[in-house]
């Protein structure tokens, strides 16, 4: 039997999406360039600029934990954004 499900489950956080907005801010030089293409150009950050853009916009401290799990290193938009999954707690996820 199916059941018929209406609206969401889910209660966001009014900070949710705000590390995509930092990523997005940190990449915006390169607009909407294909991820090989932007990587051949040299489209990377370092680690510091992520914390930094991550303290200025104010995040909640389990976001900011999140960013200061980072390794030392410079990223491709790919790479900063598995990081940052991989580093996700699930209690953040789930708040």
């Amino acid at each position: 039997m199916a059941r018929e499900h209406t609206g969401t489950n889910v209660d966001r956080s009014e900070y949710y999406g705000a590390l995509q907005d930092i990523v997005d801010s940190l990449f915006a030089d390169y607009g909407d360039l294909d991820p090989l293409i932007a990587e051949a150009v040299g489209a990377k950050v370092r680690r510091l600029d992520v914390v930094l853009a991550a303290e200025a916009a104010d995040l909640p401290e389990e976001l900011l934990r999140v960013v200061t799990l980072l390794p030392p290193g410079d990223y491709t938009r790919e790479r900063l954004c598995t990081q940052l999954n991989s580093k996700m707690p699930v209690e953040v996820i789930h708040s």
